[in-house]
């Protein structure tokens, strides 16, 4: 996995990069990129629940930073709808 174009930020996992690590469709998202070493680490620790927190706390983070996302985005989308309506 490479950095992005700021070199801060992880770029996100190709299609190629997910169908290597045989990641379920439902998986391929923008934070696929933290699930395939997640998955990586948990192979190679027989699946240790301890083992592979760091891992875990960044993938569940990235989850929980696009479910605000997608809220945030329904939201404003309801706000439109409603102010298309009182008019």
């Amino acid at each position: 996995m490479g950095l992005g174009p700021d070199a801060e930020t992880p770029r996100p996992a190709t299609r190629q990069e997910m169908h290597d690590a045989k990641l379920p469709l439902a998986y391929r998202d923008s934070c696929a990129h933290l699930l395939i070493p997640l998955n990586q680490c948990r192979y190679e620790t027989y699946f240790l629940p301890w083992k592979c927190q760091d891992e875990r706390h960044s993938y569940e983070k990235c989850q929980y930073v696009e479910f605000k996302k997608r809220v945030a985005k329904m939201d404003e989308l309801r706000a439109a709808k409603d102010g298309a309506r009182s008019n």
